[in-house]
């Protein structure tokens, strides 16, 4: 069921996506060599307990998950690309660190995710990140009222395509709200002028995150966590807007 937001529910919303911001921020002015993953998940769970907020992910429990997440970060380092469940683990210099986190505030959900390098940058993972975030700009440009969905989806992909970047379907944006997936599902390619009818009072994450040589990925044991299959670097980013008949407003904007 896809659900439009009345303009006095979208400022209600606008707090959680705030915060969803400024932990983000933080996690990402955290992340250097010699920190570890376990520290950043407990940076983002005391920031919750701080501000009153509620987690999205410690006791989420799609069907893929072979239990219930446990954390309130996910973090992804190099070859995870999604769904990295924090373990103990030690960033390393020139490590590549995706961080996706969704929250809730008074009842409203806001999502969102950045990669960030570790210490010393390898030119060909920061390409890889620039591009991500420029497929993000392109996706959030075309999420305007009387626009199709398949724009979103397909400026995503043309970012992609001309970076000869494939593109894996089987995870992309959703819809946010009351809780932190919901309809429309937001492939990260598509065609253009196709798809749902974009209304006013949509609220969607758009989240596009690609790997270096492939769209092939594995899951890890613990049934979280997603790897390239190929073991090339991947990079994720998103944030959460709200449709509008004009520009699209950025719930998750940072900074």
């Amino acid at each position: 069921m896809i659900e439009l937001r009345t303009p006095t529910q979208i400022e209600q919303m606008r707090p959680a996506g705030r915060f969803v911001a400024s932990v983000i921020t933080a996690l990402a002015e955290k992340a250097a060599v010699g920190v570890n993953l376990l520290e950043l998940d407990e940076l983002a769970h005391r920031m919750i307990k701080d501000a009153g907020a509620e987690s999205c992910y410690i006791d989420y429990h799609p069907s893929f998950g072979a239990s219930p997440f446990g954390k309130v970060l996910c973090t992804s380092v190099n070859d995870a690309v999604l769904h990295g469940l924090p373990h103990d683990y030690t960033l390393a210099d020139g490590d590549l660190l995706s961080v996706d986190f969704a929250a809730s505030i008074d009842g409203w959900v806001s999502d969102s995710a950045l990669s960030v390098i570790v210490g010393t940058p390898d030119p060909k993972d920061q390409w890889l990140i620039d591009t991500a975030q420029q497929a993000l700009d392109a996706g959030i440009a075309q999420a305007r009222g009387g626009n199709r969905l398949g724009d979103i989806s397909a400026a995503i992909g043309d970012v992609a395509r001309g970076a000869d970047l494939a593109v894996n379907l089987q995870f992309g944006g959703h819809g946010v709200g009351r809780t932190m997936h919901g309809e429309p599902h937001v492939p990260n390619d598509g065609r253009a002028g196709r798809g749902l009818k974009l209304k006013p009072g949509l609220v969607i994450a758009i989240e596009p995150w690609f790997l270096h040589t492939t769209d092939e990925i594995v899951f890890d044991p613990d049934g979280w966590t997603i790897r390239s299959a190929d073991g090339s670097r991947g990079a994720h980013v998103e944030h959460t807007i709200a449709i509008t008949d004009g520009d699209p407003i950025v719930l998750t904007a940072r900074g």
